[in-house]
């Protein structure tokens, strides 16, 4: 049975064996949680996401998959890079989030990864609601059919702890 913990604090320094990036199609960094990810792992993780760019995923990663590269110096083995639907009050793509916990967690498990430290994809600069995203991210992860013991939601600021704790019951 996997445990979840929730942490306030900054994904970059969790000691898991996988951290879960919040990235975009191109896999080649940008803001928020990708961009931190990024330079603190430093040019393996970018040198990774060049070599997936210029072989299988030459269109970019599609939104709700996930792929693994090295973690550079970041304190975990792996990143598992996934890319969240932007929120859209017209149309309901709490499927592709769902999506990207199943899919970071399937690769996690094909790396063999007993920890992984998600934030909490797409309620940044992709608009997702902070409640709704906590509760599709717990649901998912709790319904998930893994080998992964342990996750930690890692939580920017107190209001995203705020949502996944009133969910977490």
């Amino acid at each position: 049975m996997t445990t979840i913990a929730l942490v306030r604090g900054d994904i970059t320094r969790r000691r898991v064996d996988a951290v879960v990036n919040a990235a975009n199609s191109s896999l080649l960094g940008g803001g928020g949680v990708d961009g931190a990810i990024h330079r603190r792992g430093g040019p393996a993780i970018l040198e990774e996401c060049r070599r997936l760019r210029a072989s299988e995923y030459g269109r970019g990663l599609a939104t709700g998959q996930a792929v693994a590269t090295t973690a550079g110096n970041l304190d975990a083995r792996w990143v598992v890079h996934t890319v969240g639907p932007v929120f859209d009050p017209s149309e309901d793509r709490s499927a592709l989030l769902a999506s990207c916990y199943r899919e970071s967690l399937r690769v996690a498990d094909e790396l063999g990864a007993r920890s992984v430290a998600f934030p909490a994809i797409s309620t940044g600069i992709y608009g997702w609601p902070m409640d709704d995203g906590a509760r599709i991210a717990l649901e998912t992860v709790r319904a998930a059919d893994t080998a992964v013991e342990e996750v930690e939601f890692v939580l920017f600021d107190e209001r995203a702890y705020e949502a996944f704790a009133a969910r977490l019951g």
